[in-house]
């Protein structure tokens, strides 16, 4: 006698785990860590709840793991930046992987505090060294690697991206094309080559 019962499917762990840390991303960029709770974010992947506790050990690992994820991925975008498309890297970067009208999770994540220390530090250290990035790119441009003005560009691509995600037009809607030229701008401000 053959069971007509369909068996069990087998849980595919690492996907889950994708699918958590995708959604603890987008939650956590957009709506803070207070905000956020597990339950949001189970929701959101489509699995149970019991699941962040057993892939990240709660909320705080979660968290730690979604800033790691943003920062690998701008980590990686800033170590293949060519110092002739500075400008156009940056605009990428605030626009988002998707391209889409929405501010770049991966910067708005970076900006929030889990009020955990640990989290906080890995987030310090991660923007000195974008912005050391930034002021060897300029170096490279033939300016002088000023880590301030470097730190005030970075600032700025911070303040744009948070701008974007307050919904202000036309900034909020524009391509990552119409950024780049007053991102050159202000780029060429900043590290102007020294005057022979």
């Amino acid at each position: 006698m053959t069971s007509s019962a369909t068996p069990p499917r087998r849980r595919d762990a690492t996907r889950t785990r994708q699918l958590l840390l995708d959604a603890a991303r987008r939650r956590f960029a957009t709506a803070g860590y207070a905000e956020t709770t597990v339950r949001h974010i189970a929701d959101d992947a489509g699995v149970n709840v019991a699941l962040i506790s057993r892939y990240f050990d709660g909320k705080v690992g979660l968290f730690e793991a979604a800033l790691k994820a943003s920062f690998e991925e701008l980590r990686a975008a800033a170590g293949e930046v060519d110092p002739n498309r500075v400008p156009e890297t940056i605009a990428e970067q605030i626009i988002g992987q998707s391209g889409d009208t929405g501010p770049s999770s991966a910067l708005l994540l970076i900006l929030r505090s889990s009020g955990d220390q640990h989290a906080d530090e890995i987030r310090l250290r991660f923007l000195q060294m974008f912005a050391e990035k930034l002021a060897k790119a300029a170096l490279l441009q033939g300016a002088t690697p000023d880590i301030l003005r470097a730190q005030i560009l970075l600032a700025t691509a911070i303040g744009v991206t948070l701008l974007r995600a307050t919904h202000l037009e036309p900034l909020a809607s524009t391509s990552a094309q119409s950024l780049t030229a007053p991102i050159a701008e202000v780029l060429k401000a900043l590290f102007q080559p020294p005057t022979p």
